[in-house]
């Protein structure tokens, strides 16, 4: 694995440097991408920030989100670099055509599924955040920290812990915030702006999964079903799911929350989460051509939803019977 040093190295001898994370964004992505793109940019470094999806409407408050760039046509790069993507294929198509033109390529991450496709990988599955790595690259080596870089860092590192409630959580973690706090962080006002402020449309979504929420294996297992049909009545947005499974993994007697989301282009998104640390969600989705990791992980199965829904329900349902 290569070492920080040797990557905040590789980062100060670049001049044009190109940074992505994965399709469908979430806040460790977005947040991580800005992080490093700031600090970066403070240095005086040229950086492409780059989503193939763009910025979600739910993040657009973060320092810096509005020069998120979406891939048109190529770019010049010395160094490319990749955060919080398992798969080189997840950055998106046109991404990866950029990335596969620049001579370096940096993988940074934390999913135990990284193949370790860039020349250089940093993967530390033992971080509860690629944006807590990015953190420790940046404190570790000098590199420019700002009220911009805590920002989208601390978003990183709140949103994929739970706001610190997962067991991935490290003792790193809590020390990361407060570092952030005595340099002045509000986090109020952002924990405010990421866990409760949403448009009415999530809400009616959220009503809608709760009318429709089934289960299964005692029930140990809840999901739901979000057609299409139910997304356009609702007018849903990119990050208007967010968090959604965990009000169903929240009850009492749940084991493994799923939701199957209904693509436009007739597959299914599979997003699987676990309470119990034996039911390992990610070896249930890999038998999907997914991953991810044991507490939380998708896939993508062929459509139409109802079936997608019971061929993956029976293979969770067996390993959530294998618990007792």
């Amino acid at each position: 694995m290569t070492p920080l040093s040797d990557i905040a190295a590789i980062l100060r001898g670049a001049q044009r440097i190109g940074i992505a994370a994965h399709v469908r964004p979430d806040g460790d992505a977005v947040g991580s991408v800005l992080g490093l793109a700031l600090s970066l940019r403070a240095l005086g470094k040229t950086v492409h920030a780059l989503l193939e999806d763009g910025v979600p409407e739910n993040l657009a408050f973060l320092p810096g989100a509005e020069t998120i760039l979406q891939p048109a046509g190529p770019l010049d790069l010395d160094v490319a670099v990749a955060l919080d993507t398992a798969n080189y294929e997840r950055l998106g198509a046109g991404v990866v055509e950029i990335f596969g033109k620049a001579p370096v390529l940096v993988n940074m991450d934390h999913h135990p599924t990284n193949p370790l496709y860039g020349h250089h990988n940093h993967i530390a599955s033992d971080e509860p955040a690629a944006g807590q790595i990015v953190y420790e690259l940046l404190a570790q080596n000098g590199l420019p920290v700002d009220e911009g870089v805590r920002q989208n860092l601390f978003a990183a590192i709140s949103t994929d812990t739970g706001s610190f409630q997962f067991a991935s959580t490290t003792a790193r973690s809590h020390e990361i915030a407060a570092e952030m706090i005595r340099a002045g962080l509000d986090i109020a006002r952002l924990s405010q702006l990421l866990y409760h402020t949403f448009p009415l449309r999530r809400l009616e979504l959220q009503r809608a999964m709760l009318n429709e929420m089934a289960f299964r294996a005692e029930g140990r297992i809840a999901s739901w079903q979000l057609t299409q049909e139910t997304q356009q009545r609702c007018g849903v947005r990119p990050g208007d799911t967010e968090g959604l499974i965990d009000t169903l993994r929240m009850i009492d007697s749940v084991v493994s929350a799923v939701v199957f989301e209904e693509l436009k282009d007739g597959k299914v998104r599979v997003s699987a989460r676990s309470k119990d640390s034996r039911l390992d969600v990610s070896a249930v989705c890999g038998q999907f051509g997914g991953g991810g990791h044991r507490m939380a992980a998708g896939a993508r199965l062929p459509g139409p939803i109802p079936a997608a829904a019971e061929t993956f329900l029976q293979a969770l349902e067996h390993e959530v019977r294998r618990l007792s």
